[in-house]
């Protein structure tokens, strides 16, 4: 590795870590203190953004059960860059929202097919206007109530200024250092949405922020609506089943953390895995900010943390030579079947172990780990066949409606990011129940 890669790794470890992370917090805490400030916590909500509205259900039990000052911002995602497939994201995020909807016991879409999105600029104009209640908004939009939206925004005020809201919200949420919507922010760190909301529960537990001993039932049922229990033994109805396609790219954090987990959804119901290595966004033509770089790095170190996977010490970044020659010794795995335990060592190598695979010492270590035999691996690299494959699995993968890994898809069924391994759990387990009660 070289003296920069060296430096870079050490910096992010550094960074990230969780004795840099709790002298942050504390310093953060003391200027609180001496300061006489309360805990405040700003939210980012975008009104035609289901993430947004989904997180807005939780802001009133999160203001009752914390004593924390909530300021809300009338906001909108950064495009450009931070969103490589608007209108893929656009479309999957309405899908998506509807299924966590469902688990998570909230209305969506409810009285209409759509949400009224002819009322939306009228409906920002009001809440920048007469500082309307959001909440009731993001809530009116999408439950698709256009007779109630219309009503609301009949006295259409100046237009425009709820352009101006956001361009301000906007330059709040940039200072800040983030680029997306459904963000909550406290204390120099950054929440996204209902799935980040457990990390910011956990923080001001820890600063004795929560008014009662007590956590309020609306928040608890979160963490119970996410947990999923594998079967003991593979149920029968999941003979029946089609495979489980996994679109994974080892330069991306989100793949390497979704590997193991994957493996054991798919090992605990009996399912065939079928493994579509796809090149990572930057080989693709699509670039990622440096701002949304540094966030997703942060993110994947706490998630990381939180199942206790070895991450964090980066060698010389893959893209390029170390991953054509990963992919490529990955099709000669496959012929030895020992692609899974190769994905896991790769991804091991790369992101906890600083191992530059596009060098023969740091591919060596991998296929030694994996078993691999080396001529062989060395043969391997040198062949370009491979290449149809993860091209025809990327045309593949965007026709599903995705653009970015990990993406997992059983059936019609589609998924993207390692946050929705457990919603996929709970659709298997939704097909291999029969009615007859508990999965055996």
């Amino acid at each position: 590795m070289s003296v920069r890669n060296r430096l870079r790794s050490a910096l992010l470890r550094t960074l990230f870590s969780e004795r840099v992370q709790k002298a942050k917090r504390g310093m953060t805490e003391l200027k609180r203190k001496l300061g006489g400030s309360a805990h405040v916590v700003e939210v980012f909500l975008q009104i035609d953004d289901p993430y947004s509205y989904l997180l807005a259900h939780y802001l009133p039990a999160l203001e009752e059960c914390y004593d924390i000052k909530l300021i809300l911002h009338l906001s909108q995602a950064l495009g450009d860059g931070y969103q490589p497939a608007p209108d893929m994201l656009a479309e999957y995020a309405v899908e998506d929202s509807k299924r966590l909807a469902r688990e998570l016991g909230l209305p969506f879409l409810d009285k209409g097919v759509s949400p009224p999105t002819e009322h939306r600029v009228a409906l920002t104009d009001a809440v920048a206007a007469r500082q309307e209640d959001l909440l009731a908004v993001l809530e009116m939009y999408w439950r698709g109530d256009s007779e109630t939206a219309a009503r609301h925004a009949a006295d259409l005020p100046d237009p425009g200024m709820g352009d101006s809201a956001i361009a301000t919200a906007q330059r709040r949420l940039v200072k800040l250092g983030h680029y997306n919507s459904a963000m909550l922010y406290y204390g120099g760190e950054w929440y996204w949405g209902v799935d980040r909301l457990h990390y910011l529960l956990d923080r001001l537990d820890g600063l004795g922020a929560r008014r009662s001993e007590a956590q309020h039932p609306k928040l608890a049922a979160i963490e119970r609506a996410t947990q999923v229990s594998p079967p003991v033994r593979p149920p029968a109805a999941a003979k029946n089943l089609p495979p489980l396609e996994l679109f994974v790219s080892l330069r991306s954090p989100y793949s390497v953390l979704s590997l193991q987990r994957v493996f054991d959804l798919v090992d605990a119901f009996g399912l065939q895995l079928n493994i579509r290595l796809v090149f990572p966004m930057v080989m693709r033509k699509m670039q990622v900010p440096k701002a949304k770089l540094l966030y997703i790095v942060f993110d994947a170190f706490r998630e990381a943390r939180r199942y206790g996977i070895r991450f964090g010490k980066f060698g010389a970044d893959p893209v390029g030579a170390g991953i054509e020659r990963t992919y490529a010794v990955y099709h000669y795995a496959c012929t030895e079947h020992r692609e899974r335990d190769f994905l896991l060592n790769a991804g091991v190598g790369i992101w906890a172990d600083g191992i530059d695979v596009s060098t023969d010492a740091g591919m060596r270590k991998i296929t030694g780990r994996t078993g691999l035999f080396w001529p062989e691996a060395q043969a391997a690299m040198q062949t370009i066949d491979w290449r149809d494959e993860v091209e025809a699995n990327r045309e593949s993968m965007m026709d599903l409606g995705s653009w970015g890994v990990p993406t997992l898809r059983i059936g019609d069924f589609v998924v993207w990011g390692q946050d929705r391994i457990w919603l996929l759990a709970r659709h298997v387990e939704d097909l291999c129940d029969s009615g007859d009660g508990i999965l055996i």
